[in-house]
Formats: C-alpha cells, sequence, structure tokens
C-alpha cells in the first residue's frame, strides 16, 4: 500500500469524495516541493484520469514511469489511456506487462477480456462508456486516518497493548533485521578461493596482491549487502581486470549477475555512490555497467516509436562548463526539450577500445524540470 504524507492525504481524501478540482489544486500548490516524487506524479496522474483531464493524467504517469519503470498502477494508467484512444496494441503490451509482475490483476485481466471481445475499432469504442471504462482505472492511494480516528485508535490500542507490548516487541526485532540487510551467506569466498586469489604470470590492467585482491572482493560484497550496488560494481570490475584468480574473477561474476537483477530509479538511486564523468573518463573500465545521474544538456535528439537517442552535454545545463559529449540511448520514446536542462539516469557502456575507448549511456530514466535551471 502507498504511504502518503499529510498533503498528499488530504488531496487523496477529496479526490476520494469526488472533489477532483479541489484534490488538483491542492497539489499543483505544492508542485515544486514534490519535484521527483513518484507518489506525487502516481496520484496527480490518476486524479486527473478521474477527473477527465486525460492530456494531464499521460503527462504525469509518464512521469511517474520513469522514476518507477516497473509499477504496475502506472502501466495500468497509462493502459486505459492508450484504450481509450483505441490504441489497443500499446494498451495490450502495457496490460500484458502489469500480468507479469502480478499474473491475477484484476484489472488487466479484464481489460484483455474487453479487448479480444470487442477487437472491431466501432465496437470497442461503443463499449468505451465513461462508466464502463472507469472500472479500469487504477486505484487511487487510501489517505491515512483522520485526526479523529487516529487519536480514537491510538486511545484503544493503548489500553489493548499494555499487557502484551513486550511481545510485540520480541516478534518485530528479528523481523526488522531481516529487512536490515542483504542475505549474502551464499556469496561468501571459498577458504581455496582466498588461499590462491591471484596469478602470478600474464598482462593485466591492474596487479594486486593477495590482499588487495580479496579486499577488493570483501569490499564489493560489502557494498552488496548494504544495498550500494554501484560502489560494488566498480570494486568487482577492477578485479575483472586484475591479476585475480579465475575463481575470484567468477565469483565476481556471479555477485554482479545478481546485482543485475535491481535497477534503480530515481526514487531510490544512492547519490553518495554517484560517480561523476571524470571519474569514469579516468578508468572507464571499473565504471563497465555502473549507474550514474548525470546533468546536462540534450542535443541531435531523435525520437522514434522504438528508441530516443541523443547526445548529452554532460555538465552543460549551468551553459558555462562542457565537461564531455556522451550518446544517450534509450529503448523507448522519451519526451527530451532541448532547450532545458536535464538529468539522466543511466548505465554506463563502452564502445571501442584502447586509447579509442568511448563512454556510452544506455538511458533509464530522466528529469526534465525548470527547476533544474535554478540550481
Amino acid at each position: 500500500m502507498m504511504k502518503l504524507d499529510p498533503l498528499m492525504s488530504k488531496a487523496a481524501r477529496l479526490a476520494k469524495k469526488r472533489d477532483y478540482d479541489g484534490a488538483l489544486k491542492t497539489l499543483k500548490a505544492e508542485e515544486d516541493r514534490y519535484y521527483g516524487s513518484f507518489k506525487y506524479y502516481y496520484l496527480y496522474a490518476v486524479i486527473c484520469l478521474h477527473a477527465g483531464s486525460f492530456g494531464d493524467a499521460l503527462a504525469n504517469f509518464r512521469q511517474a514511469r520513469q522514476i518507477k519503470l516497473k509499477d504496475k498502477d502506472t502501466m495500468l494508467g497509462l493502459a486505459v489511456l492508450y484504450l481509450k484512444r483505441a490504441d489497443t496494441v500499446q494498451a495490450v503490451d502495457y496490460y500484458l506487462d502489469v500480468q507479469e509482475i502480478e499474473p491475477a490483476n484484476k484489472i488487466a485481466k479484464k481489460a484483455l477480456t474487453v479487448i479480444r471481445k470487442y477487437s472491431d475499432p466501432e465496437k470497442l469504442y461503443e463499449w468505451l462508456t465513461p462508466e464502463k471504462i472507469a472500472k479500469l482505472f487504477p486505484p487511487i492511494p487510501s489517505p491515512v486516518f483522520d485526526i479523529k480516528t487516529a487519536v480514537a485508535i491510538v486511545l484503544i490500542a493503548a489500553v489493548l497493548l499494555t499487557g502484551i507490548i513486550s511481545i510485540i516487541k520480541l516478534r518485530a526485532m528479528p523481523a526488522f533485521k531481516n529487512r536490515s540487510a542483504r542475505p549474502s551467506s551464499e556469496f561468501v569466498l571459498s577458504e581455496q578461493e582466498r588461499k590462491d586469489p591471484v596469478e602470478t604470470g600474464g598482462s593485466y590492467r591492474y596487479i594486486l596482491t593477495k590482499d588487495q585482491a580479496t579486499g577488493l572482493y570483501d569490499r564489493a560484497l560489502s557494498f552488496f549487502t548494504s544495498y550500494r550496488d554501484e560502489a560494488a560494481k566498480v570494486n568487482l570490475n577492477r578485479l575483472l581486470e586484475s591479476n585475480a584468480s579465475q575463481g575470484l574473477k567468477n565469483s565476481a561474476r556471479i555477485l554482479l549477475n545478481k546485482i543485475a537483477e535491481d535497477v534503480p530509479g530515481f526514487d531510490n538511486f544512492k547519490r553518495s555512490d554517484n560517480f561523476s564523468y571524470a571519474d569514469v573518463k579516468e578508468e572507464p573500465v571499473v565504471y563497465r555497467d555502473v549507474y550514474v545521474i548525470w546533468n546536462g544538456m540534450a542535443t541531435n535528439v531523435e525520437v522514434t516509436d522504438d528508441f530516443t537517442r541523443f547526445d548529452f552535454l554532460v555538465g552543460y545545463d549551468t551553459r558555462k562548463t562542457l565537461e564531455g559529449i556522451v550518446p544517450v540511448i534509450f529503448d523507448r520514446p522519451v519526451a527530451v526539450n532541448s532547450e532545458r536542462p536535464l538529468e539522466v539516469l543511466g548505465k554506463i557502456t563502452l564502445a571501442g577500445e584502447g586509447a579509442a575507448l568511448n563512454i556510452r549511456l544506455s538511458g533509464e530514466a530522466i528529469h526534465q524540470s525548470g527547476k533544474l535551471e535554478n540550481k
């Protein structure tokens, strides 16, 4: 369940009462405050959907999806908007994506049934009455309790919990600990890997001692356990470019493969581990497949139904310093305004070899707002 702060809860309460204009005014007044917030964009979009403001709904659902690519409710919102346009191909794609995440999702199942039943565009258009299509809308998040209800519940709970609070604490503590760190025991180095962690011959980019090799891996594992994936990747990539033993490199590859399962968004990316363009340019190989967020401007923008490509002027968001030019490609159409600064969240990829090694970004999401111009 999506947890909302007091202001967004107020908007949700108004929307639940069908006061959509009041809800949207409440959110619009704090737009700058919630810059980059997935919850804000989703809530604004779904209220616009119920209010019949479909253009604004589409824009905000797209903003939300750039932050959380695999959120099922966001995809339901986009799907129903495409369905309303009778663009069944795009709608089906989104509904199938939802079913991959949640196979029993009732809205996706109902929508796909409707699309199969009314394959003729005219019949589908006749079915798409406001009342029927509203049943395919994703949910408006539930607001938190109002003050009176919350006080009453607290008083009742205080009485009921007096005699059992110690038991609750005992039960809660292990669950908290289980959530505090990733399980990592299966990736711990074996005794043999620690015994012979380096090769004695050959040509390598980095030459490590035994302690340095095992230390790099242990540090990477520690970062992984703490959800600092990008820092972990840098250490593991350095191992792969070194004289580390094949066994140690295999362990590094397995851990990298595990890390690759989690793709960051703007809402959970650890900016403390955000590496600069200068860092990457100095040692590009150790930043392979590492996610970064860089500011700049876009030029030579090309958008198709299948991809978006542009040259990213890194550091030029202030229009004073150009750190470098990096090609960026998204595997989907993305709205990009080449006249305004933007932030790109992307994965570093490398092309070429040796001195001709070129840095590129595989785009994951962008933020583009007038607020960036005031940084």
